[in-house]
């Protein structure tokens, strides 16, 4: 039997649409249609049929009761295989920011309506400082990392600072994580004593730019 020609180009383009649904599917909370897919990707609804096939295949997308195509559970598993990377490249500036600013840094990402802490430094140099366990979680309305989260999907990148939220007498200061495709995360500090915004402000935001810059591609 002939195995058929292997055609790069076109193995290429079937990769690109594949991934282009996605981040379609990943973009809308609500679900699309095959019809809304097609119209969106510029193909037939065969292509659509085909593609949603294959990631069906893999997990990362199903079809709910009503037809719609929803992201699949294996877009969790990819996501928490990338976290060690996230958390490797952010470290070197977190650990910077713990030492200058003598407080207990973290990043911090967004899971549907929680803020989870991903990765957590504390200072070499203190003789009290916060204990913040990674894998910490909390509501995203609450607290200065959740706050930073939210302020970054609209776009702002000004640092964000509040006071007792979710530990009496806890100080936080927390900037979004910007530029970064598909990360929704924030950088900050937490201390138990006060924090000036006009201080501590500019290294935070440093911070996350640095994070940024290092998971950028």
């Amino acid at each position: 039997m002939t195995q058929p020609a292997f055609r790069p180009g076109e193995t290429a383009q079937t990769l690109d649409r594949g991934l282009r649904l996605l981040y379609l599917v990943a973009d809308a909370p609500e679900g699309l249609t095959v019809t809304e897919a097609a119209e969106r990707l510029g193909v037939g609804r065969a292509v659509v049929y085909r593609l949603v096939g294959s990631l069906t295949a893999h997990g990362l997308v199903r079809r709910d009761g009503a037809g719609r195509l929803r992201l699949g559970a294996g877009v969790l598993h990819l996501a928490r295989r990338a976290h060690p990377l996230v958390v490797s490249a952010a470290l070197p500036a977190l650990r910077r920011l713990a030492e200058e600013v003598g407080a207990t840094a973290h990043l911090t990402i967004a899971e549907g309506s929680e803020a989870v802490a991903l990765a957590v430094v504390e200072p070499s140099w203190t003789a009290f400082h916060v204990a913040y366990r990674a894998g910490s979680r909390h509501p995203l309305a609450r607290g200065a990392a959740g706050r930073a989260i939210l302020a970054g999907r609209t776009g702002s990148p000004d640092p964000v600072t509040t006071v007792g939220e979710l530990q009496a007498g806890a100080f936080g200061v927390a900037a979004p994580v910007l530029g970064v495709e598909g990360l929704d995360a924030s950088v900050g500090v937490i201390a138990l004593g006060a924090l000036s915004l006009t201080e501590v402000g500019p290294l935070v935001l440093a911070a996350a730019a640095a994070v940024g810059a290092a998971l950028a591609p």
